[in-house]
Parts: structure tokens; sequence; C-alpha cells
């Protein structure tokens, strides 16, 4: 299996612009590679400043934990088996919506993160940039 290299990134980041755009929001799109090294992040025009931030940290955690960041919002509330868990490794876990790794031959490739919306919007248009990730021809 290939790494995720900046072309392939570019055809995610384009994709999932484009569900932005077709929603009507401003977004931070990132891709890392399987490391949680980045490969490209994208900020569309007036997009949040701290969605930079936030969309690179939802990826590195769907890298780092190999899931999804939404399968992390019920376990994370108090009183809940992992609360806490989005203060640990510098702060860095991200416990809802709009990260998801990127998977090949059922190993974790990288990850996709999205941010600048609702976290309904944040997950549609990430996943736009999967469906792109499993259409290309790795």
């Amino acid at each position: 299996m290939a790494g995720i290299n900046l072309a392939t990134a570019k055809k995610l980041i384009a994709a999932a612009e484009e569900e932005a755009s077709n929603i009507g929001v401003q977004m931070v799109i990132t891709v890392l590679d399987e490391g949680g090294n980045l490969v490209a992040s994208h900020r569309m025009d007036d997009a949040w400043l701290a969605s930079v931030d936030i969309a690179e940290n939802k990826a590195w955690t769907s890298v780092a934990l190999k899931m999804p960041t939404s399968d992390l919002a019920e376990a994370t509330v108090p009183k809940a088996e992992l609360y806490g868990l989005n203060t640990t490794n510098q702060g860095r876990i991200v416990v809802f919506g709009g990260g998801f790794p990127l998977e090949k031959d059922g190993k974790v490739a990288g990850a996709i993160g999205v941010s600048g919306s609702s976290v309904e919007n944040d997950v549609k248009v990430a996943e736009a940039g999967v469906k792109a990730f499993e259409a290309e021809d790795l």
C-alpha cells in the first residue's frame, strides 16, 4: 500500500471543498499520512481560524486511534468510560465528528479532518473526502 501523497491529498480536499460549497459553508480540510504527519491543509476563504487546529487534530485523532472521531462522543461524556480522553496527548484528541481514517486493504493509510460548521456538516464534508479516497486506485 502506498502512502498518501500530495496529489492524493489534493483530490480529497477538492472533493470535500466541493461538498462544503454545495452546502454553503466555509471549511478547513486537512489530510495527514499514516504517521499523523501533515500532507496538506486547505482553508477556504473566510473559514474560521480556529478550524485550522481543529481540522488537523480531528485527522490526528483518527490516525492515532484508527477510528472516526464521532465514535468517541458517547464514551467521553462525564461519568463515561473515557471521560477526560480529550485532555490527553497535549489536548490533540477530538471527541466529536469530522475526522475519519482513510483505509486501504484493512490498514489506516492516513486521515482527513474537517472543521468550520456544525458537527453534522463537518462529517458530511469529511465523508466526501473519504469517498474520493475510496475511489482512488492507490
